[in-house]
């Protein structure tokens, strides 16, 4: 079932709200959110890409890594984790260091979860009003509702209903 309910809307000067809902337990999506192996399922694998490398330290303290590639480009983002509060909460910094390098984003992703829904709400605030214009310009949405529908299928074989 597709659930695409996404929601990009800018907050403030400096801030971006992301909202989606899926039609899956919390655990299970915050499972597919924070796990390797399911990330490389859905996370930006569309349109020729595939997620090459996904290191993950879930832990406060901990870092990420992401690295996307395709026949012509690699794409990378790289961050830390300041508070995990699984499966409900995730805090952390992120920054794109390839192919061009962008000022630090603080980002709160929040899982809340209603009548066997999960309820996303993901908050970025970035370094300036250009930065956040930038990332509003960029593909970023049409990247989101991609991966977002991967992960909706994902989440349909994953349910144990």
């Amino acid at each position: 079932m597709s659930t695409d309910s996404l929601k990009i809307v800018a907050q403030g000067d400096q801030e971006i709200v992301i909202t989606r809902q899926f039609d899956a337990a919390r655990e299970l999506v915050f499972e597919a959110w924070t796990t390797p192996a399911l990330l490389k399922r859905w996370l930006g694998v569309f349109g020729g890409w595939s997620l090459e490398v996904c290191d993950i330290d879930l832990r406060a303290g901990g870092a990420f890594r992401y690295l996307w590639r395709n026949a012509e480009a690699n794409l990378e983002i790289r961050g830390s984790y300041s508070e995990i509060q699984a499966p409900e909460r995730i805090f952390g910094s992120e920054q794109f260091v390839q192919p061009f390098v962008s000022d630090e984003a603080i980002g709160t992703t929040v899982f809340e979860e209603r009548d066997g829904r999960t309820y996303l709400r993901n908050t970025v605030r970035y370094s300036s009003q250009a930065a956040r214009d930038g990332a509003l310009q960029s593909p970023m949405e049409h990247g989101m509702r991609a991966s977002y529908a991967a992960l909706d299928a994902l989440l349909a074989q994953r349910d144990p209903d």
